[in-house]
C-alpha cells in the first residue's frame, strides 16, 4: 500500500517526542542503545504502508496517529533505530529534555509499474516503458526545475532527503516540484529513503550534511538499481562533480543534465538547461566585439557572515529593494533601522539586485546624498518612459527622491533630504521567470549552433537578460519566458534560460497571458479535488437550509441588488423597510459564501491561494469555480439564496438604533445595474415600491456620506476607464472615463458601513485574530508632489490630517471645472495602499483607515472575489455562536501569513487589471489616431508628463530631441514651469495643452503609445 503526498505530515512514525519532568514520561533507551535521528515530519511522501506499527520500549507505548495494522509474518515494519537525547532551557526557563526518534521500515515500495518484488497494492507511477529511472539530487531539482516541469522528462525518483532540501532551501520551488509529485498525469514518484531500513544511512564522522545527504542519493540509487534487478536502467542525474565520480566509481550510471538531454535527441530541451556562469564572460565578449577581456563591472556581495555583523552594528540596513515602475535605474529600500527608504541610484549601486530581493545597503557619504536633474527617461538609457493609466496610489506613481528640488542649471547640486545607498550583498533572491522578447546578438564562430541572445522583459524594472538557445529563428517575433540563473560580477547582464513560448507579439491572447504570467495570476483549471467539494448541481433550498434555527427567512422581504451591468458574480442584495415608528430597516445581505466554501477542504486552500477574483478586459478570472460565483452564491433575482446579513434600524437622519447579524435565506426581486437604478430614481413619474425603497436608501446614503466627509473621509478621484468591446472580435471599439452615479454612491456608502459593523463586532469577540483593513497616513515626502504643484498655482493645502486634507480640497474651487477633480487625482496618487492584517500583530492605533477616516475597518461584503471576507464571514459566525472558529485563526503567524499572500494577490490583481486596460488602450489608438486635450502634471527637465482626461492615461511630451537633456529649456522647479529663454513659450503645471496621440513602433515589435505636441 501507499500513502499520498502529504500523508507523511500525519501518518508516518518518528515524530519528534518531549520529556519534561512534569509531562509525560516516555520511555528511557538502554545505555547500549544508538543514538536518534529526528524525522522530518515535513517531508512528502509515498511509498510507505498506510498503518505505521506502535514501538514498545521498555513497557512503554510510544502513541502514533493511526491504529496498529493487524499481525504479519515478516520482520517488524517499525524500528526505532537510534535515539539521541539533549536538555534545553525553555522560554519560561524550564529545563526540558528532547528526545528523537527515528524509526525505520521495510514497506516502501519502489514504484516500479513491473516490479513483482512489492506489494501488489502499491502505488506505481513509473512506466514499464521507461528507458530509465532517474534518480535527481537536490541541486537538480533546484536549478533544473523548468526542465523538469517540460513533459519530456517523466520517470523520476524523488527520494525524500532531496525534498527535505529543496524545502528548506527554496520553498517556491519545493511547491514545484510537489505539483508535478501529486500530478497523476507526470510520472513523478517519491520515495522515502529516510524511512527505508536498506536506504537510510548514518552520519559519519567529520562528514558535512551536503556530503552525507550526496552519499544517501548514492545509496537509493544503488536501491533501485538492485532492486529492479537490471530489467531497467537507473540513471543518477548530477551536476555535481564529486558526487558523479563516487556514483560511477561505485558502479552506478551516472550523468550531468546535459548530458542526459542531449541524449533524448530534442535540441528544443537543452535551452531549458541551466548552464554553468562561466558563460556569462564569453557573452560580454559576443556583445562587446572585443577579444576576452575579463573586467570586473560589479562589486563582490559580502558573505553572510559580514552582512549579519554589519546589521548588528548598524553598518548596514536590510529591507526590500523596489525598482521604480518608471525610470529602473532608481530603487528603493525601505529600511526600518532608519526609519526612511534609502534610494539606490544607477546599476552598479543597486549591485546586481532585482526588484523584491532582501537587500543590505551600505549608506552613501552624506556629501554624496545629492539630486540629479529630473528627466524624461529614452531609448537611449534602454528603456523609454512609456504612455500609462494614471497612478492610483504612491506605489504606483513616479517617485519623488527628495523634499526639495533645485532649479535647472544652478551651480551646485541640491543635497537630498533622503539617504543615499548602496547594494552589499543579497539576503534573500526574488528571481521569477519574466515574459519578453529577443534582441538578436552575433553568433560566434564555432558555437554550434548555439546563438547568444539578449532577452528583454515586458517589465521595465527588470534589466535584460543573457541566454543561449538553438531554436533563435524560431523565438524571434515571439513573446517568451525565461528564468534568471546567475549574476557574475563580470557581466552586464544576468544569464538565464529559456523557458517556454507564449506566442505571437501583439496578439491580444498573447499579450493578455502575458499580463497574467508577469503579474503571477492562477489562471489554472480547478482541479478535480476543488471540483469535488461543490454541492450537486442545480442546487436548490433545502428542508434542512429553513428549518436551521441560526437562519433567519427573509424571502418576504423586498430585496434587490445593483451592479455594473452585465454583473454575474452578485455578492450584495439591500433592501429598505419603512418601519411603523417612522425609521427605516435597512439590510445589507451578503452571499453566504462559507456555507459552500469549508476550511481545510481542497475548494478552500485553492481560494486562498487565488485570494481574488481578477478582472481584465471583457475577461475574468475566478477565485472559485463558476458554479458557484454564478450560480449557487449569486444573488440573482427570482431566485432563493442564502446570505449573511447585517440589518440596522435606522432614522431619517441615519442614525443607527440596533444592529444586528443573521445567516438568512432571502429571494431578491430585481438585480439592477447602476444605470437603471439610476434611472428609476430620476424618473418622478416611478412610484412603486422599489423605486420608493432606492430613494429612500439614497437619501440615507447621502447623509451617512456627508457624516464621513465631516469625520475626514477623503473624497478622491479616478481616472477609471471603460471599453465598448466588439462582440465578435472582442477588440475595444470605444474608451471613455467611467461615469459614477448617485447609484454607485449609494451601494457604496453602505457596504462601508457593512464592513465597519462586522469589524466592530469580530474585533470585540477576537482581538487577537481579527482580519481588518488599514490604510496608513501618507508621509510627508508622499506628499510633497501634490504639494508643490498646489503651491505653483497659488493654492495651499493643509496635509495634518485627513480631515485637514478633505476640507482644503473641497475648498480648492477656480473657474476651471476640471481643476478640482484634476487636484484629487493628484492627491490619489500621493496616498499609501490600504493593506489587510491579524488584529494581533498591531497595535489599535494603527488600525486606523486614513482614506475613509475610520478607526476600523474589512471586508466583509464580497466573499464570492475576495478570500479576506470568507475569513471574516467565519469569524463574525463564530462570535454569533452559529460555528466553530477554525483552529487556524489560533496560529498567529499562520494569520500574518493569510494576511500577507492577501495582500500580494490583491496587489497583483490590480496591477494585472491596469494592464489589461493599457494593453487595450494601446489595440484601440492602434488604428485611431486622435488629437484632444490634456494637463500637463509634470515639469522635467527635457519635457513634461500629461494626462489626458478623456482617456485616463498620461505619458511623456518630449520638449528636445530625445537624449538631449534638457537643449534650450529653462526648468523653474519651485514654480513648475518650463521656458525657452528669448522667446514667450513657456509650460507650466495643470496648464492645458493640444496634443496628438498615435502608435509608433520605434524598436521592431515594441510598440508604443506616442503623445506629441501640436
Amino acid at each position: 500500500m501507499s500513502v499520498c503526498f502529504s500523508s507523511l505530515y500525519n501518518s508516518l512514525p518518528g515524530r519528534a517526542r518531549t520529556q519534561t519532568q512534569a509531562g509525560l514520561k516516555l520511555a528511557q533507551p538502554t545505555q547500549n542503545a544508538p543514538t536518534k535521528q529526528k524525522l522530518n515530519a515535513d517531508t512528502p511522501f509515498a511509498g510507505a504502508a498506510t498503518t505505521p506499527r506502535r514501538r514498545l520500549v521498555h513497557g512503554s507505548s510510544v502513541p502514533r496517529s493511526s491504529p496498529p495494522a493487524p499481525p504479519r509474518a515478516t520482520p517488524p515494519l517499525a524500528t526505532m533505530l537510534q535515539s539521541k537525547s539533549f536538555v534545553k532551557k525553555t522560554k519560561q526557563g524550564r529545563i526540558q529534555k528532547v528526545v528523537r526518534e527515528h524509526y525505520l521500515r521495510d514497506d516502501i515500495y519502489c514504484g516500479f509499474v513491473p516490479c513483482s518484488a512489492c506489494d501488489a497494492a502499491a502505488e506505481r507511477k513509473l512506466d514499464a516503458a521507461a528507458a530509465a529511472i532517474l534518480v535527481v539530487d537536490t541541486n537538480v531539482v533546484l536549478h533544473q526545475i523548468d526542465l523538469l516541469e517540460n513533459p519530456a522528462i517523466e520517470d523520476v525518483v524523488l527520494l525524500s532527503v532531496v525534498l527535505d532540501e529543496v524545502k528548506n532551501k527554496n520553498l517556491a520551488v519545493f511547491n514545484r516540484i510537489k505539483a508535478l509529485c501529486t500530478n497523476k498525469a507526470r510520472r513523478f514518484y517519491v520515495f522515502a529513503n529516510e524511512q527505508h531500513r536498506d536506504t537510510y544511512v548514518k552520519d559519519m564522522v567529520g562528514e558535512s550534511s551536503n556530503d552525507r545527504n550526496d552519499r544517501a542519493i548514492r545509496v537509493a540509487a544503488r536501491w533501485y538499481q538492485s532492486h529492479l534487478g537490471g530489467s531497467v536502467k537507473v540513471l543518477l542525474i548530477t551536476n555535481d562533480r564529486d558526487n558523479k565520480r563516487k556514483a560511477i566509481e561505485e558502479g552506478l550510471n551516472a550523468e550531468t543534465v546535459e548530458s542526459y538531454v542531449r541524449s533524448l535527441a530534442q535540441p528544443g530541451l537543452l535551452d531549458l538547461v541551466v548552464v554553468s556562469t562561466s558563460g556569462d564572460v564569453t557573452m560580454e565578449d559576443v556583445e562587446d566585439h572585443r577579444p576576452s577581456k575579463k573586467k570586473v563591472i560589479y562589486s563582490e556581495h559580502k558573505p553572510m557572515s559580514e552582512i549579519t555583523s554589519g546589521l548588528r552594528c548598524g553598518i548596514y540596513h536590510q529591507g526590500k529593494l523596489r525598482v521604480n515602475r518608471y525610470n529602473p535605474f532608481e530603487a528603493y529600500v525601505g529600511s526600518e533601522s532608519i526609519g526612511d527608504e534609502i534610494v539606490i541610484r544607477g546599476r552598479s549601486n543597486m549591485n546586481r539586485a532585482f526588484d523584491g530581493d532582501i537587500v543590505a545597503v551600505e549608506l552613501l557619504p552624506q556629501d554624496q546624498w545629492h539630486e540629479s536633474k529630473s528627466f524624461i527617461a529614452d531609448d537611449d538609457e534602454e528603456e523609454e518612459e512609456d504612455v500609462h493609466l494614471v497612478p492610483n496610489s504612491a506605489d504606483d506613481a513616479p517617485r519623488n527622491t527628495s523634499s526639495t528640488q533645485s532649479t535647472v542649471g544652478s551651480s551646485a547640486p541640491s543635497v537630498s533630504s533622503r539617504p543615499l545607498g548602496r547594494v552589499v550583498g543579497i539576503i534573500k533572491r526574488n528571481w521569477n521567470s519574466y515574459c519578453g522578447s529577443l534582441q538578436p546578438m552575433p553568433m560566434p564562430a564555432g558555437s554550434g549552433g548555439v546563438a547568444h541572445a539578449l532577452f528583454v522583459s515586458k517589465d521595465r524594472r527588470i534589466p535584460k537578460i543573457r541566454i543561449q538557445t538553438r531554436q533563435l529563428e524560431n523565438l524571434l517575433n515571439k513573446r517568451i519566458v525565461v528564468a534568471v540563473d546567475s549574476w557574475d560580477v563580470l557581466s552586464r547582464y544576468p544569464s538565464g534560460h529559456y523557458v517556454r513560448t507564449i506566442g505571437d507579439i501583439g496578439d491580444k491572447e498573447t499579450e493578455t497571458e502575458v499580463v497574467l504570467i508577469e503579474n503571477d495570476i492562477n489562471t489554472r483549471p480547478f482541479s478535480t479535488q476543488v471540483l469535488a467539494c461543490l454541492p450537486p448541481l442545480p442546487w436548490t433550498l433545502s428542508p434542512e437550509d429553513l428549518a436551521n434555527p441560526n437562519r433567519q427567512d427573509l424571502r418576504h422581504v423586498r430585496v434587490f441588488s445593483v451592479d455594473p451591468p452585465g454583473c454575474r458574480d452578485i455578492d450584495d442584495a439591500l433592501h429598505c423597510t419603512l418601519l411603523p415608528n417612522g425609521n427605516f430597516e435597512v439590510g445589507v445581505h451578503i452571499a453566504d459564501v462559507t456555507n459552500f466554501v469549508h476550511p481545510g477542504t481542497p475548494l478552500d486552500e485553492e481560494a486562498a491561494q487565488r485570494g481574488t477574483s481578477v478582472y481584465l478586459v471583457g475577461q475574468r478570472i475566478d477565485m472559485l469555480p463558476k458554479p458557484l460565483t454564478e450560480d449557487v452564491c449569486s444573488l440573482r433575482a427570482d431566485v432563493e439564496r442564502l446570505a449573511f446579513s447585517v440589518i440596522w434600524e435606522m432614522t431619517p437622519d441615519a442614525d443607527i438604533i440596533s444592529t444586528r447579524y443573521t445567516k438568512s435565506v432571502i429571494k431578491s426581486c430585481a438585480a439592477m445595474s447602476y444605470v437603471e437604478a439610476q434611472a428609476r430614481m430620476d424618473d418622478s413619474r416611478l412610484v412603486d415600491p422599489l423605486t420608493v425603497d432606492l430613494r429612500n436608501l439614497n437619501s440615507l446614503a447621502k447623509i451617512m456620506r456627508q457624516r464621513r466627509c465631516e469625520r475626514g473621509a477623503l473624497t478622491l478621484a479616478s481616472a477609471e476607464v471603460k471599453f465598448e468591446i466588439d462582440s465578435e472580435t472582442h477588440d475595444p471599439l470605444d474608451i471613455g472615463i467611467y461615469q459614477i452615479r448617485e447609484a454607485n454612491q449609494m451601494i457604496e456608502e453602505f457596504m462601508l458601513a457593512a464592513n465597519i459593523s462586522v469589524a466592530e463586532k469580530i474585533l470585540k469577540h477576537f482581538p487577537l485574530c481579527s482580519l481588518l483593513r488599514r490604510h496608513p497616513s501618507p508621509t510627508k515626502e508622499m506628499l510633497e508632489p501634490l504639494l508643490r504643484t498646489a503651491s505653483s498655482v497659488g493654492l495651499n493645502l493643509d496635509v495634518s490630517s485627513s480631515k485637514a486634507l478633505a476640507e482644503s480640497l473641497d475648498n480648492a474651487k477656480r473657474d476651471d471645472p476640471y481643476f478640482n477633480k484634476l487636484i484629487r487625482i493628484l492627491a490619489t496618487r500621493c496616498m499609501t495602499q490600504a493593506v489587510y492584517f491579524c488584529s494581533g500583530d498591531l497595535t489599535f492605533s494603527e488600525y486606523y483607515h486614513y482614506g475613509l477616516a475610520a478607526s476600523l475597518y474589512t471586508h466583509f461584503t464580497s466573499p464570492i472575489r475576495r478570500y479576506a471576507d470568507v475569513v471574516v464571514h467565519r469569524l463574525l459566525a463564530a462570535a454569533l455562536e452559529i460555528a466553530k472558529l477554525p483552529p487556524i485563526f489560533q496560529d498567529g503567524p499562520q494569520l500574518t501569513g493569510i494576511a500577507d499572500n492577501l495582500n500580494y494577490r490583491h496587489r497583483n490583481a490590480q496591477m494585472a487589471s491596469r494592464a489589461s486596460v493599457e494593453l487595450h488602450t494601446l489595440i484601440y489608438f492602434r488604428t485611431r489616431p486622435t488629437d484632444t486635450e490634456a494637463r500637463i502634471v509634470k515639469i522635467k527637465a527635457n519635457g513634461f508628463i500629461v494626462f489626458v482626461p478623456k482617456f485616463g492615461i498620461e505619458g511623456p511630451i518630449y520638449l528636445t530631441p530625445k537624449g538631449d537633456k534638457g537643449g534650450d529649456w529653462v526648468v523653474d522647479e519651485v514654480h513648475q514651469r518650463v521656458t525657452k529663454p528669448g522667446t514667450n513659450i513657456s509650460y507650466a503645471v495643470l496648464q492645458t495643452v493640444r496634443i496628438h496621440m498615435e502608435v509608433v513602433e520605434p524598436q521592431p515589435h515594441r510598440p508604443k503609445l506616442q503623445l506629441t505636441l501640436i
